[in-house]
């Protein structure tokens, strides 16, 4: 099978570095161009990392792979997109809506930005989750007569909610939800929260994410119809919060259900959706989609976040909840650094690769 020639925009920065990782050794898919600002243009991958003291700034873990190290870094300017099928943009929202307008008029592009996420004919792909709305890929080349397309990841903080909530409103349904997020400070990006500020401390307002997980949980939740998606009917709030964990964010649920559940019929049917999901069998993809704790004293960041590479959404501390009528509580960990970010746009690419999109 020829790879499918892929391009990373922003990939020197921490998520094009998780990029660079999650793109090692791919059966599916080869890293040919890579692309980052004027200042990294012209250098070879492994020189453009390096910081003003000559020091390899590798932020994601293990040694720098040695397909990348030699690729000269271009301008966006520079890419061919003719020698290209896909680009991951690991673009920061700011520049990402013009980098990826021009992307996208060529070729298609799968992001972790958020310059996209709220147009009306732009899905908000999980796979797993939502695979029906890719559908709304082709009406958007359509409406902006492009060659390609965007396909924006969510929120990472959205990502685990909307995940274990899926199962739920399918089979149960679901009228309301109250989320508090307890968030890693690797989402804050490099220079978003200081040592300072989050060491024996919680910083109990994160700028625009509770409006953005509102948002973006409704859409994906969403039905595809006439070409439009029709937001899930359920009401939501949610408190975000940044803590001293270096990587993965837990986040405490309250659903209201439709119909009665417990946990031992929330754990069936989470067991059944592992069984069924999709995405099984794609190469970054877990063995278990979903990892269901009866130990009341899981998912912990520090426990969780190498299962199934990062890319397992952990659920525990599931009980009935006497607020509501038909209530359930739980505790999910999700890692925003792999399935929120990178490595979760790579099994996207792979699902849509699959089936016949890219």
């Amino acid at each position: 099978m020829d790879k499918k020639r892929v391009a990373i925009i922003g990939v020197t920065g921490s998520v094009g570095q998780e990029f660079v990782q999650s793109l090692d050794n791919h059966p599916w898919f080869e890293v040919t161009q890579i692309a980052a600002s004027e200042r990294s243009a012209g250098k070879k991958y492994l020189d453009a990392i390096r910081d003003a003291n000559g020091i390899i700034a590798w932020d994601v873990g293990g040694e720098v792979p040695d397909y990348i190290k030699e690729i000269k870094v271009r301008t966006i300017d520079e890419l061919d997109t003719s020698e290209l099928d896909l680009v991951f943009s690991a673009v920061e929202s700011q520049a990402a809506r013009d980098i990826e307008t021009k992307m996208a008029a060529e070729i298609p592009v799968i992001s972790t930005s958020s310059a996209y996420r709220y147009e009306e004919d732009v899905p908000i792909l999980i796979p797993g989750i939502n695979d029906d709305q890719m559908e709304l890929l082709e009406t958007q080349k359509k409406n902006r007569n492009w060659k390609g397309w965007v396909a924006p990841l969510p929120n990472c903080t959205t990502t685990g909610l909307v995940i274990t909530l899926k199962p739920l409103l399918e089979k149960y349904g679901a009228k309301k939800v109250m989320m508090t997020s307890m968030q890693a400070i690797s989402g804050g990006g490099k220079s978003g929260v200081s040592a300072m500020g989050i060491t024996d401390n919680i910083l109990p307002y994160i700028p625009k994410e509770e409006g953005k997980v509102k948002l973006e949980a409704r859409k994906i939740l969403g039905k595809l119809k006439d070409g439009k998606i029709e937001d899930a009917d359920i009401r939501i709030s949610c408190t975000c919060t940044r803590v001293p964990v270096i990587d993965g964010h837990t986040e405490s649920v309250f659903v209201e259900t439709t119909e009665q559940v417990d946990p031992q019929k929330a754990k069936e049917t989470y067991d059944q959706y592992n069984k069924e999901i999709s995405v099984a069998n794609l190469p970054s993809a877990p063995e278990k989609y979903y990892a269901f704790h009866e130990d009341p004293t899981r998912p912990q960041p520090r426990m969780e976040r190498t299962v199934g590479d990062g890319m397992t959404t952990t659920i525990g501390r599931v009980e009935k909840e006497e607020l509501f009528e038909n209530g359930l509580k739980y505790m999910l960990f999700s890692h925003n650094k792999k399935m929120g970010s990178a490595k979760g746009a790579v099994l996207l690419a792979e699902m849509l690769y699959k089936k016949g999109k890219i």
